[in-house]
């Protein structure tokens, strides 16, 4: 009997592969022989095994913090360890943009985090009102970078104050294909202002920036533009959410059509959650739920004595023009913290808890005091809550946002720049 084709074994011993049940089990399958290294660091495997295993959580990228790796007890701190002896988070490989006024250059911090790449931002010290900043994507276990070049001026509304400017990075699309360079990247931009909000997209393929859509605030159906929150969004499943910008609504733009559209969320529980006396809504996150229903975490805090819950919330669709949101469930987050939200993707919510608040009776409210700020992740699914790092920080010193981190062993990663 002749043994079986090559490409039929190569075949099996894949569905061998994806079934080992972390990457650091893949990692010792991929030294037992060449062949096994050729079959599990090849492009399409690798894709198939990451949408099986999504990649370990392993630590934060703080603003002009730097990264913060995973601690024990956390079980990613080996591997997190690891990761951040091997990259450079002083971004010291990143050149200063070719600027006659270098000197007046604030360092490299962060913006945003996806897919490996960290997109970096610096501006001149003395800029007050909001600007167009330097951008730059780099990979920092590579130590490759790309500078982006401004945003030319014709494009910019001139006629009109800016008011906010909020770089992100475009995610990998999920149909991206086979023989595309993975090494490609987009960043998108909003720039608000009084009358319009207008988004440019930078293509690292076109090495050029475009106009990709520019309502006015009266085709998203408001009279007065939000002050302030657009630092503050989420990744789901091809768009991106604002859920601070107004109490009664989200803004949410498609990357695939690049349009912007608004969602009531001021429907079902919500409107019982925000009326409850007592108590504080702080911030609301959108996360992935069930057979892709949106589904929203709201942390609530409570004064005297100070406690924090996470109040879990689905949208529902109820055969009406209008989705009611559902209370699922209701968490109580660890005691003697201020609790921030700081974000959610791959299935986690993360959470920035101050230690040690205090009572100040004289000033009739809760205050933190200098001392450890905690990071910590909360499953989506199960609920539950882990620490993963802490960093040492004043009260006017303290990180406002926090990006998180996910990598594969370096053996599995390839550079994304």
């Amino acid at each position: 009997m002749a043994p079986p084709a090559s490409y039929i074994v190569n075949e099996i011993l894949e569905e061998i592969f994806l079934r080992l049940p972390t990457p650091a089990a893949l990692v010792r399958a991929s030294t037992a022989s060449p062949r096994f290294r050729r079959i599990i660091t090849g492009r399409s495997f690798l894709r198939r095994f990451r949408a099986l295993h999504p990649p370990p959580l392993v630590g934060f990228a703080l603003d002009k913090h730097g990264f913060h790796h995973a601690q024990e007890p956390h079980p990613s701190a080996p591997l997190a360890r690891a990761l951040a002896d091997r990259a450079d988070f002083t971004y010291s490989f990143v050149p200063k943009p070719n600027d006659d006024w270098l000197s007046g250059l604030s360092p490299w911090c962060h913006r945003d985090v996806r897919d490996g790449r960290v997109l970096l931002e610096c501006s001149y010290l003395w800029d007050i009102e909001p600007v167009f900043t330097h951008l730059a994507v780099c990979d920092p276990w590579s130590r490759r970078s790309t500078l982006l070049f401004p945003i030319p001026e014709e494009m910019t509304v001139q006629q009109e104050r800016l008011i906010e400017f909020e770089p992100m990075l475009a995610p990998i699309g999920e149909d991206e294909d086979e023989n595309e360079d993975e090494t490609s990247f987009k960043v998108i931009c909003t720039a608000r202002y009084e009358t319009k909000l207008v988004t440019f997209v930078y293509s690292s393929v076109a090495v050029e920036w475009c106009i990709a859509a520019s309502p006015s605030w009266n085709s998203l159906g408001t009279d007065e533009p939000p002050r302030k929150g657009f630092s503050h969004f989420n990744y789901l499943r091809g768009c991106f959410y604002w859920s601070s910008l107004w109490k009664d609504k989200l803004l949410v733009l498609d990357t695939r059509t690049m349009e912007f559209s608004t969602a009531n969320i001021l429907t079902g529980y919500h409107v019982q959650l925000i009326n409850q006396p007592g108590q504080s809504v702080c911030m609301s996150t959108i996360v992935d739920g069930t057979k892709g229903a949106l589904e929203m975490f709201t942390l609530v805090g409570h004064c005297k004595p100070t406690s924090f819950y996470i109040y879990h919330t689905s949208q529902q669709n109820n055969g009406g023009p209008s989705k009611e949101w559902q209370l699922k469930n209701v968490i109580a987050l660890p005691p003697r913290c201020l609790y921030y939200t700081v974000g959610a993707t791959e299935g986690f919510l993360f959470l920035r808890g101050v230690r040690e608040a205090r009572w100040d009776d004289n000033r009739h409210g809760v205050f933190p005091v200098d001392n450890d700020v905690d990071f910590f992740s909360l499953d989506v699914k199960t609920s539950e809550l882990k620490k993963v790092c802490s960093c040492r920080a004043t009260i006017f010193d303290r990180p406002n946002r926090a990006h998180p981190l996910f990598g594969f062993p370096p053996s599995l990663s390839k550079p994304s720049l």
